[in-house]
C-alpha cells in the first residue's frame, strides 16, 4: 500500500467531518451509543496474545461522557484474566440498519464497588446471572458475581449519516459511473481524551482533545 499518494482514500476524504462543533459531536455520539444496545468488546488474551471479542451491553451512557461506559460482567469469566493483564480494550458499535460505526479504544478498570452496582442495576441483569438456588448467587445487585468494567475512553472514531438512503444511493450510483467518491456520511475522528489541562498542536485536524470533562468550554479543535 502506497501511503504517499495525495489522495490514496478519496472516499475517506470526502466522507470526513471537519465543521461540526465539539457540542454537536459529543451529543450526536450520545444519541447514536444509546440507539445500539450490544458492542463488542475486544481484549487480549492472556495465554496466547491473540485478541478476542465478545458481545456486550454498556448501560446508558451519559450524555457528557458518552464514550466512557460501564458494563456489568461475570467475574468468575476469563475476560477478567485478560483484563488485569492488559486493560487497553476496544468497543465496537454497529448499526445495521444504518451502517452506522463507533470505535472506542480506552482502559477498562473492573471495580465490586457495591454502592454503584447498585446505582446502576436494573432487573434485565438477573437474566443474564440465573439463579443458582443457593440465597446468594441469585443474579441480584448483591451478588458477588456480579462486578462492573468501566471503560475510560481515549479515542473515538464513529460514522454518522447525516443523509437518507437514496441520496446515498444516488451518490454511490453516480460514483460507480463518474469515479467521483460518494458522500454518504459523516465521519468523525478522531477525538482523544486527554485528562489533563492545557492543550497541545494535535498531528491532524481531525482531532479533538478532551480534558477534565467533554463540554465546550474544555474542547478545542486544533488544525495541523
Amino acid at each position: 500500500m502506497n501511503s504517499t499518494l495525495p489522495h490514496g482514500d478519496p472516499v475517506r476524504e470526502t466522507n470526513q467531518d471537519m465543521n461540526t462543533s465539539p457540542d454537536k459531536k459529543i451529543e450526536d455520539l450520545y444519541h447514536l451509543i444509546e440507539g445500539i444496545s450490544v458492542c463488542m468488546m475486544t481484549t487480549r488474551c492472556e495465554t496466547t496474545g491473540k485478541l478476542v471479542s465478545r458481545a456486550m451491553s454498556p448501560r446508558k451512557p451519559d450524555p457528557k461522557v458518552p464514550a466512557d461506559l460501564w458494563f456489568f460482567a461475570n467475574n468468575t469469566t476469563h475476560k477478567f484474566e485478560e483484563l488485569r493483564a492488559d486493560p487497553n480494550v476496544n468497543l465496537a458499535f454497529y448499526k445495521s440498519g444504518t451502517h452506522e460505526w463507533i470505535s472506542v479504544s480506552g482502559t477498562a478498570e473492573i471495580t465490586n464497588d457495591r454502592k454503584k452496582i447498585e446505582e446502576l442495576y436494573s432487573l434485565d441483569i438477573k437474566a443474564w446471572f440465573g439463579d443458582l438456588g443457593d440465597g446468594v448467587h441469585n443474579g441480584s445487585a448483591t451478588d458477588p458475581r456480579i462486578s462492573l468494567i468501566y471503560v475510560k475512553a481515549d479515542t473515538v472514531h464513529y460514522s454518522l449519516k447525516d443523509r437518507s438512503m437514496p441520496v446515498q444511493m444516488f451518490n454511490i450510483a453516480r460514483g460507480m459511473v463518474t469515479g467521483e467518491p460518494p458522500k454518504v456520511s459523516s465521519e468523525r475522528g478522531e477525538f482523544r481524551h486527554r485528562r489533563r489541562t492545557s492543550c497541545r498542536q494535535t498531528a491532524t485536524n481531525s482531532e479533538c482533545i478532551f480534558f477534565q470533562t467533554w463540554t465546550a468550554e474544555s474542547l478545542k479543535m486544533q488544525d495541523a
